[in-house]
């Protein structure tokens, strides 16, 4: 999400925790997509997701909220790492709570993306009014909108089940979870092409790395939905 100017460099620890957070975070989820879905490294691996991916969106709200008055495109960052922080936490808890059943965080889960959402299309509307704004098109914002209302929406419908057991369940824990490590895989391989080498911009191999976790979970969520492995309700798993 940072580039290696001035402004970012006078703040080089949070950067620091930042990159080794996304790091973290992006190999812990080629291992925890991989392993075998509830077993001991899926679980391990998964904790180890959580603990990279959360310092990274940490380490970008507050380089964001320092820099926000002298660097452009930090808005977005400081938008975008509390998705991320959303992400996380809604899918941990959906294994972690017990199925069909919800509570006071669900609700205010759902405040805080509905909250992302009317943000991002405010300044989605200011960007199409003057061509670009903070340093993006329109686009960027209309589909961070999109994407936090499209989990506001299914928030809204756990709350009103009063929670998820089985496949839906398991479905709500993956989509958050790959969702959360797309962002991180394409804001470095496809964002920060400029701190690789010349001969890897624009290469197909960043492009498909960028783009796998949502491979993986349009497979993951296709997999959840067929076959009996994930049809009965399983236990809360023990993650804390």
């Amino acid at each position: 999400m940072f580039g290696g100017t001035e402004p970012v460099m006078a703040h080089l620890p949070a950067l620091i925790l930042h990159i080794l957070g996304g790091t973290i975070g992006i190999l812990a989820g080629w291992v925890a997509v991989l392993a075998a879905k509830g077993e001991r490294v899926h679980i391990l691996f998964g904790k180890i997701f959580v603990a990279g991916m959360g310092m990274m969106a940490l380490a970008a709200i507050y380089l964001a909220s320092q820099l926000v008055s002298v660097k452009a495109q930090e808005q977005t960052n400081f938008t975008a790492g509390l998705l991320v922080l959303y992400l996380l936490s809604t899918s941990w808890m959906a294994v972690r709570r017990a199925p069909a059943t919800t509570g006071l965080f669900e609700k205010i889960a759902l405040v805080l993306v509905i909250g992302l959402a009317i943000t991002d299309f405010t300044w989605g509307l200011r960007a199409l009014e003057h061509g670009s704004y903070d340093g993006y098109r329109p686009v960027l914002y209309f589909v961070f909108a999109g994407v936090s209302a499209l989990f506001a929406g299914l928030d809204l419908r756990v709350i009103l089940k009063g929670g998820l057991e089985g496949r839906a369940r398991i479905g709500r824990h993956l989509s958050r979870m790959c969702t959360a490590w797309f962002v991180a895989s394409a804001s470095f391989f496809l964002g920060q092409q400029k701190v690789m080498p010349l001969w890897m911009h624009g290469s197909k191999v960043l492009l498909a790395l960028g783009l796998a976790p949502l491979a993986f979970l349009l497979f993951w969520m296709i997999r959840v939905r067929i076959g009996n492995r994930f049809k009965r309700t399983a236990p809360a798993v023990a993650i804390s």
